[in-house]
């Protein structure tokens, strides 16, 4: 997992550069109903989704990226477990949507090609109330526990995982945060933060096992160095010095 362009990274947004060229990202097809069932697995890593290739990124991209699955990245009791940081802050958890492009026939042919990948990343925090869409896979993750379990969930909408807001967002190019960490992955980290409740943060870090029976925790991969890899952000993170009239 060698390379200079790994993933995760910190995100210094002093650093990040403004391209007005940055569009919003859009969803499409991301509203499942509910007689469609996907497939849940705790694969020893992570809890993985397995999404139907009708959902789409249509637009913030230049090209179409299709879904392949989603995963979640989280801490411990004994601290927080995103893979990105902020400023070198790091949040409870990180949610991952996986596109692959679609001039290419599958994701396992498409992850080797520099242009193959493109994943959405979202940060979790814990708020106040339960969050319903979560609620829709975390209620599932005893059926898991052990490694290579799988169990089906009924479709929702895919979306509610997401920030609402999904035009704030900083995008770099990067790569798999698993092995075998291919250099393939159009990386979009939303600014905007998703809520979850404090018992669903602790129902990620208290119920799945991994294959030496302990409790899967802290599933995140250190920040890797940029190595002159440029940040884009889609709006102005530092204050700007002039000022737009009225």
């Amino acid at each position: 997992c060698g390379g200079t362009k790994q993933s995760p990274i910190n995100v210094d947004t002093a650093q990040a550069i403004f391209s007005p060229d940055l569009r919003p990202i859009q969803l499409s097809g991301y509203s499942l109903p509910a007689n469609k069932q996907l497939k849940l697995k705790n694969n020893g890593h992570t809890v993985v989704l397995e999404l139907p290739e009708s959902l789409a990124l249509t637009g913030g991209y230049a090209q179409q990226y299709r879904a392949a699955q989603l995963h979640l990245h989280w801490g411990s009791p004994l601290g927080p477990g995103s893979e990105h940081t902020v400023n070198g802050r790091r949040f409870p958890a990180e949610i991952h949507v996986v596109h692959y492009n679609t001039k290419y026939d599958s994701f396992t042919e498409a992850m080797v090609h520099p242009d193959g990948l493109a994943v959405l990343g979202a940060f979790l925090e814990v708020g106040h109330g339960e969050n319903q869409y979560y609620h829709e896979i975390l209620k599932h993750l005893p059926e898991i526990q052990e490694v290579g379990q799988e169990t089906l969930v009924p479709g929702f909408n895919i979306a509610g995982l997401l920030p609402a807001n999904l035009k704030l967002y900083f995008h770099y190019n990067g790569s798999l945060t698993t092995p075998p960490c291919y250099q393939t992955v159009k990386w979009t980290i939303f600014n905007q933060t998703v809520l979850l409740s404090h018992h669903q943060m602790s129902m990620l870090f208290s119920s799945l096992r991994t294959d030496d029976d302990k409790l899967l925790q802290s599933n995140y991969r250190p920040v890797q160095n940029l190595h002159g890899r440029r940040v884009l952000a889609s709006f102005q993170t530092t204050p700007s010095l002039k000022h737009s009239p009225g």
